[in-house]
């Protein structure tokens, strides 16, 4: 649920040059960041993101929304942890990633591989959330 979790938080909140820091996704998932990273690397091995590193380094997708499904990155948080015990909290969560578990309780993955990453980003925007702005403002005075 973590690795679904992390996938949805980054598709939502990077965009163009934005990318999301493990410390941001620790403090809207609620998970410590020493929990998230092993799990960040192995959406990276396997090309669900891409860390770009650097001071303004982070994550982002490692492909278009479109092309994730939901099911990878259920497989990738199977084999990397078990992340049952642990109590995810957020906006995000509670509004995407809560519902999408109640709704995959019966044939989780093979539902899940009919989702894509783009698909629950359009169930954020049905939900009210909506997502920051990724083109700086330009002001001329």
């Amino acid at each position: 649920m973590v690795a679904l979790a992390i996938v949805v938080d980054v598709a939502f909140h990077s965009g163009g040059d934005t990318v999301v820091n493990a410390a941001e996704l620790a403090r809207r998932t609620g998970v410590a960041r020493r929990t998230l990273e092993p799990v960040l690397q192995a959406l990276s091995r396997n090309q669900l993101l891409d860390s770009v590193r650097g001071p303004n380094g982070g994550y982002r997708l490692g492909r278009a929304a479109r092309l994730i499904r939901a099911s990878d990155a259920i497989a990738v948080g199977l084999d990397s942890m078990d992340d049952s015990s642990l109590d995810l909290s957020g906006k995000l969560h509670r509004a995407v990633i809560e519902p999408l578990w109640d709704e995959l309780d019966a044939g989780l993955l093979a539902h899940a591989g009919a989702l894509t990453i783009e698909d629950l980003l359009k169930r954020a925007a049905r939900a009210g959330l909506q997502r920051p702005v990724t083109m700086p403002l330009n002001f001329v005075i």
